[in-house]
């Protein structure tokens, strides 16, 4: 066969058995069973434009890479070009990416595939005040407050620009990183990079499952869901005009202190957290999806789930109906100076107003439950998602212009 090769965006929107619509729900284009049914290949790619970016709604990919930038400093005017710029850029390149394309004939992720790519970008309050934008910045986005317990790293803290890169493959991940990294090069520095991981497609017996932290428990069962009642007004922010279709992200990561929750036995974690470890059920009883009971009694005729119990003190009946929609990695940058596993979970609440959201429940948790003496929050950011991208135009229009 002779002639111009086709490219892999070609071939993934030529429909067939390869459609975007293969498979509803999570997971489109191909799946290879192996002997034991296990999931062996999962081809996807997720849709680049929409009302709300990519990377928030639908099943979390394998890897993880988050980049916050400090954009280069200069005069309000010229700081608001380079941004507007720098977000036109990524539109093209995430455009490109997340059909498997290259990015200016930088191919490295050739033969991958899109692997389920996401590219998602939020904009911290210190970006707007820096290109002169300090009247558009929603109260929302207002500094965290402080929370008891918190060792922060100021140098992993923060920043103007926040990108989210998942991917069900890392080298597809990395590729994507560093040409998200390479195209702010004129407009941005990295001011820090977290990756993260879960369990893969392929290793899952249900990709779809709740995954599990390093602490072995299933994270993420109350999670609104988006047929929920409420999600819209739970994930997606009603205001300022430019911010609407997007919303917040709080970014916290977590370091688990494993050495002394594995000298724990299993029946006092799972009284640490409220939840069975093996099912997630809760101990008030049921299946992992069962609603809490939090007046239930045990044998002893004590509450089911303890008053310090994790899962009772993140429950919206413990905080005035808060909700998020958390999208947390776990994270393995081996051990520290002392010789101490630096593990833990790179925490994502996606949010209408952090405010409403996250906020108390943290303040819940800081004062009262029994999970914090295994747990060091050890950074934190807090960036506006941007609305998602239309055809024809590019992230921060709504904004920028």
């Amino acid at each position: 066969m002779t002639g111009r090769p086709i490219s892999r965006r070609a071939l993934l929107g030529a429909g067939g058995a390869f459609g975007l619509g293969a498979a509803a729900g999570a997971v489109a284009g191909t799946r290879e069973g192996t002997s034991d049914g296990r999931v062996a290949r999962v081809e996807r790619a997720a849709p680049f434009h929409g009302a709300h970016q990519a990377g928030i709604v639908g099943r979390q990919p394998a890897h993880l890479t988050f980049l916050a930038f400090d954009l280069r400093p200069g005069p309000a005017a010229a700081v608001r070009d380079r941004l507007r710029r720098l977000l036109r850029r990524w539109t093209s390149a995430g455009a490109a990416l997340t059909v498997g394309d290259p990015v200016d004939g930088q191919d490295l992720a050739a033969g991958l595939g899109p692997a389920g790519l996401t590219l998602t970008v939020g904009l911290g309050a210190a970006a707007l005040h820096k290109a002169g934008l300090g009247n558009d910045v929603p109260a929302a986005l207002a500094a965290l407050p402080a929370f008891a317990g918190d060792a922060l790293d100021p140098a992993r803290c923060g920043g103007d620009v926040g990108v989210q890169v998942c991917a069900e493959d890392p080298v597809v991940a990395a590729a994507a990183a560093r040409a998200v990294t390479r195209l702010a090069g004129p407009a941005a520095t990295v001011r820090w990079v977290q990756h993260g991981f879960l369990r893969s497609a392929a290793a899952a017996d249900d990709p779809d499952a709740t995954p599990r932290n390093l602490m072995g428990q299933l994270d993420g069962t109350g999670n609104p869901r988006p047929a929920d009642r409420g999600f819209a007004a739970a994930v997606w922010a009603t205001g300022p005009a430019w911010l609407r279709g997007g919303g917040y992200l709080v970014c916290r990561r977590i370091r688990m202190l494993l050495d002394e929750w594995e000298q724990l036995p299993i029946d006092t974690q799972q009284r640490v957290i409220g939840r069975r470890k093996d099912t997630g059920a809760p101990l008030s009883g049921g299946s992992e999806r069962t609603p809490l009971d939090l007046t239930a009694l045990d044998a002893t005729g004590q509450l089911a789930i303890p008053t310090t119990a994790h899962a009772r003190l993140a429950h919206p009946s413990s905080n005035h109906g808060a909700a998020m929609l958390r999208r947390g990695f776990s994270y393995d940058d081996g051990y520290d100076r002392s010789g101490r596993p630096d593990t833990g979970l790179f925490f994502q609440a996606f949010q209408a107003d952090p405010r409403t959201g996250f906020v108390p429940v943290q303040q819940t948790l800081a004062a009262a439950d029994t999970l914090r003496a295994f747990l060091r929050h050890e950074s934190s950011a807090l960036f506006a998602v941007l609305p998602g991208v239309p055809r024809g135009g590019h992230l921060g229009d709504t904004l920028l212009g």
